[in-house]
């Protein structure tokens, strides 16, 4: 990188630090960011100014917004007595994306992690229980994923709330359409197995 001028080598090394992001492909998005015209590249840099400066969480499902409350949680056409509990932002984008749930969500920021030192504490459980005890919520889905913290979350949660009259469910998971059985691994067959319906 030392054949490149400063300013450039600061560019690349500020976007290789994003995730995903090596060195070649920080390389490849510094010289595309060079080569575009003045108005695009000033487009992005007020792009990532606006984001720093206007998204944050809502108040009440704790996704991603700019505005508070978030849209979802604001429209009058979503079932407000219905709550999905995800780990991440991400995981209520993919949800909505499907079109499968019309209720409201509840964003975790994670899941409980001991070995990494993530605790209850450490998540928007706490605020999840005081949805849940204002007695408006009738069913709370619990999809986090299927991986060993996913799984330890949604026992904990379906636990704790277990004092309370709210349904708790969970959202299956099994073998994936369009998916040869020979490819699956133990824990996803043996959950498909277990889960299996009427036909």
């Amino acid at each position: 990188m030392t054949y490149y001028p400063p300013s450039l080598v600061r560019l690349i090394k500020n976007l290789s630090r994003l995730p995903g992001i090596g060195e070649k492909t920080a390389t490849r998005l510094a010289l595309h960011i060079l080569r575009s015209s003045d108005q695009d590249a000033k487009k992005l840099s007020e792009s990532i100014l606006e984001v720093k400066d206007r998204v944050r969480l809502c108040s009440q499902c704790f996704g991603l917004a700019d505005k508070d409350p978030c849209n979802l949680c604001a429209s009058p056409h979503r079932d407000s007595a219905t709550v999905c509990v995800v780990e991440q932002p991400s995981d209520l984008v993919a949800l909505e994306r499907s079109g499968a749930f019309k209720g409201l969500y509840h964003v975790l920021h994670g899941t409980l992690s001991p070995m990494n030192g993530v605790g209850p504490h450490d998540l928007k459980i706490k605020e999840l229980v005081t949805r849940v005890a204002d007695g408006k919520i009738r069913e709370l889905v619990l999809a986090t994923n299927t991986n060993v913290e996913g799984e330890a979350t949604a026992s904990y949660l379906a636990e704790l709330l277990r004092a309370y009259p709210v349904r708790v469910t969970r959202i299956a998971s099994g073998v994936p359409m369009g998916s040869d059985l020979k490819y699956l691994d133990e824990v996803t067959i043996s959950r498909a197995v277990e889960r299996r319906q009427s036909f």
